[in-house]
């Protein structure tokens, strides 16, 4: 089985960044998600428009740009964008519930090399529609969690679950191979938004 490896150096990169006057949570939780998935690089955003954020992802070789936005001082709203002559939207847009930061879990883990996404129910078509999204816009394989364990170990890598929660919910969990320990962060989904405005 082969992980997204972040050494490929001639890969495009994930240029990731907030909404405009980020909160202390907001920072720690993009900061958590560029430890966690490989190729992806993290700026402030301070005053830039979505002009500049595509200027500034050139510069940066990333064809893909993440925002998150804030809602109540933590993370609420994650847009998904791929770089053209400016940035274009792609579904869905991610509403969030809540959040675990990585520095919240008992196991700590250093910032990983590879990684991959399974889904835990094989059944689940909304789930398996979302692991594909993310498949193919993060550029990470997508295998199964029977399989993960077969692979020889190395450097760092991790495992994002797509799985759902007691109340049904959609959650985003980061398992460190080959244990499977949860290591963070771990994002909690209040819905999906699957019709997307281009801009």
């Amino acid at each position: 089985m082969k992980l997204a490896n972040s050494n490929e150096k001639e890969k495009a990169k994930i240029l990731l960044t907030t909404s405009r006057r980020p909160t202390n949570r907001l920072r720690t939780f993009c900061r958590d998600i560029t430890h966690s998935i490989p190729n992806t690089v993290r700026i402030n955003r301070g005053k830039l428009s979505l002009e500049t954020l595509v200027e500034k992802a050139i510069e940066l070789n990333a064809d893909r740009v993440i925002i998150v936005d804030r809602w109540k001082g933590g993370p609420g709203k994650i847009e998904l964008f791929y770089v053209r002559e400016r940035l274009i939207g792609t579904p869905p847009l991610i509403y969030l519930k809540g959040v675990k930061l990585r520095r919240e879990f008992r196991e700590k883990a250093k910032k990983v090399q590879a990684c991959a996404i399974t889904v835990l129910d094989n059944e689940d078509r909304e789930l398996q529609k979302f692991s594909d999204i993310l498949s193919k816009f993060l550029q990470l394989p997508k295998n199964s969690i029977h399989n993960l364990n077969k692979v020889h170990i190395e450097k760092p890598k991790t495992i994002l679950c797509v799985s759902r929660d007691r109340e049904m919910k959609i959650q985003l969990t980061f398992r460190l191979l080959p244990r499977l320990i949860e290591v963070g962060p771990r994002v909690r989904l209040s819905h999906l938004v699957w019709e997307v405005n281009r801009k």
